[in-house]
Parts: C-alpha cells; sequence; structure tokens
C-alpha cells in the first residue's frame, strides 16, 4: 500500500533536473562539457534540462559528473517499514509516534 503523496512523478524528475542544471552551473559547465565528460550526449542535456525526461542510465552518468554517487545510492537502500492501519500506529512506542 503507497503512503499518500501530492508529488507527482512529473514533479521529481522537473527538481532533478533544476538540481543537476543548478550544480552544472556552479561547476561552471557547459552542456558540451557535461556531455564529454558524461557521455551523454548535449541535445540529451538540453532535453533533460527543458522537460525532465532522460533514462535512468543516462541521469546517473550525469550525476555522476555533477553529484555524490553514494548519497544516489543510499536513496535506493532499506527504509522503515510505515504502518498500515491506526491499529500500527497505536501499538508503536511513544517515542516512535513523537510523543513528548
Amino acid at each position: 500500500m503507497a503512503l499518500l503523496s501530492l508529488t507527482t512523478a512529473a514533479d521529481v524528475q522537473r527538481q532533478l533536473a533544476a538540481s543537476v542544471r543548478q550544480r552544472r552551473r556552479v561547476r561552471k559547465l557547459s552542456r558540451r562539457a557535461l556531455a564529454e565528460r558524461s557521455t551523454v550526449p548535449a541535445a540529451t542535456i538540453k532535453r533533460f534540462e527543458t522537460t525532465g525526461q532522460i533514462s535512468l542510465r543516462q541521469f546517473v552518468l550525469l550525476w555522476q559528473c555533477v553529484g555524490d554517487l553514494d548519497q544516489l545510492a543510499s536513496m535506493a537502500g532499506p527504509t522503515a517499514a510505515q504502518p498500515r492501519t491506526i491499529d500500527e500506529v497505536l501499538e508503536q512506542e511513544p517515542s516512535v509516534r513523537g510523543a513528548r
């Protein structure tokens, strides 16, 4: 059962594209320079930065040049199980529920 979220996949794609663009600019890299370093074509980088559309492989290649791959990989790690019912929430210890 998925948790309710107001964030859409398109929102995340735009955020990732904006992050890559911002990191590229901070490093004073043109799209062409990033293309040479990452092996992702400059046209693909332009499309990604304007639409958010890119393959996962190409995104990882770009992120490798502008970000921290370990940080990206850690996002795929195990996460704590979330309660699915109110009974599961009530069964948790008070410190887990945020009691003060």
